[in-house]
């Protein structure tokens, strides 16, 4: 965890000499996702507790119809915070944010759900909620500080959104989305480290929800488009597919020295000859224990996978990732399990339930509402989605309780 004193606390001190653009249309589309302007009274960042530890997490709070209160607020220095949400039934009524598939960065209309993630540090008798670059490359990169909650408490408190920030919703193809995004439009300290926007290499992924995430997994080498320039998002993927873009993500993970065989000495499955395309990688991932066949001893290369199958698979090749480090294992908790509506006695409940809070591999369908659909096919945009956080925990591994 990095130092508060190493935090740089910008846009609060020269708030008076920010030029501000707020943006007054209803969404503004850059780089596949646009905002929508909010009521800021209808929402609330809340430092929460993280169990009985002294760790905090971001939640925030949205205030949906007025049926009836969502929380309240008492004190001051800090705002003591009840979020009466969470002892009702609130669908309808409230909205709840508890990680960044539900939150994320946004400066100047630009997305940074995939290079920041938010955590709240002590300090001194304080509160604070910060922004942290997600880049092993940029490990002294500051770090910026978004809000306060004046005081300290054991329960839930208010963080108060430095000048100059705002709350909005995220935007696709002038659809508001649930997403919520924390944001800053103005000048920005050179200290503070922008990535460059992103540009699409292949044409049909802009407008996905993964758009995004595919693009960075692309960027990454371990899947690419097809030759008529396109991705086909929603396109199912096989059991061999699947395969062959983990073996490259894990491949592409600094010093794991993954070295992929190009050939199979022998046919790994009855249903897979020594002379496929897949053969060696499927052999590769049967010996590392990244895979299993079915109890007939066929693997079935082109059945489409399922989402519970992909994420059994992306589990067994982050353990393998772990290994190979020398480290645990272990896949501990980057931040709260999501309670998912459709997977009580799936065969594979419990590795959803741990992979959803190890980050956030597990999202439900298209990253919106319960449900996570565990028999259903996986679609590219989905696996690439889902491998890429599986590869981004293993190049740079989350401390335990960050959002």
């Amino acid at each position: 965890m990095r130092l508060g004193t190493r935090t740089k606390t910008i846009f609060a001190a020269c708030s008076a000499a920010l030029t501000t653009l707020f943006v007054t249309h209803s969404a503004w589309a850059v780089g596949g996702f646009g905002q929508s302007e909010v009521e800021q009274t209808r929402f609330i960042a809340v430092a929460a507790p993280v169990g009985n530890s002294n760790e905090r997490q971001l939640l925030i709070l949205e205030q949906i119809s007025d049926d009836r209160p969502c929380w309240t607020e008492s004190g001051s220095n800090p705002t003591v915070v009840d979020p009466l949400m969470l002892s009702f039934d609130f669908t309808g009524i409230c909205g709840r944010s508890t990680d960044a598939n539900g939150y994320s960065l946004r400066i100047n209309g630009q997305d940074l759900a995939l290079h920041y993630q938010f955590r709240i540090e002590q300090r001194s008798n304080d509160l604070v909620l910060v922004a942290s670059l997600n880049d092993p490359a940029n490990r002294d990169a500051p770090d910026i500080e978004v809000g306060r909650t004046n005081g300290l408490t054991n329960g839930f408190a208010r963080i108060n959104l430095n000048p100059g920030w705002r709350f909005t919703k995220r935007t696709l193809n002038d659809r508001v989305l649930g997403h919520v995004y924390v944001t800053y439009e103005g000048i920005v300290p050179e200290s503070i480290v922008l990535p460059p926007a992103l540009v699409y290499t292949v044409g049909d992924i802009a407008f996905d929800v993964y758009g995004p995430e595919i693009q960075q997994a692309i960027d990454a080498g371990f899947i690419s488009g097809f030759e008529d320039n396109t991705f086909r998002p929603q396109d199912t993927l096989t059991r061999e597919q699947l395969v062959s873009m983990v073996l490259e993500s894990l491949s592409r993970i600094p010093n794991l020295n993954i070295v992929l065989p190009t050939t199979a000495s022998s046919s790994p499955y009855v249903d897979v000859e020594a002379s496929r395309w897949s053969a060696a990688k499927i052999q590769f991932a049967r010996d590392t224990n990244i895979v299993s066949g079915y109890q007939d001893g066929t693997f079935r290369p082109t059945q489409p996978v399922t989402r519970a199958e992909m994420i059994a698979v992306l589990r067994r090749a982050a353990e393998y990732s772990k290994a190979q480090q020398g480290a645990s294992i272990d896949l501990q908790p980057s931040q709260q399990p999501i309670p998912f509506s459709d997977t009580s006695g799936h065969w594979a409940e419990s590795l959803i339930t741990q992979m959803s809070a190890y980050c956030g591999i597990a999202t439900p369908v298209n990253d919106r509402g319960t449900a996570f659909a565990p028999d259903a096919p996986t679609l590219r945009n989905y696996a690439a989605a889902a491998t890429l956080r599986m590869f981004n925990c293993s190049v740079s591994p989350p401390a335990v309780g960050s959002n």
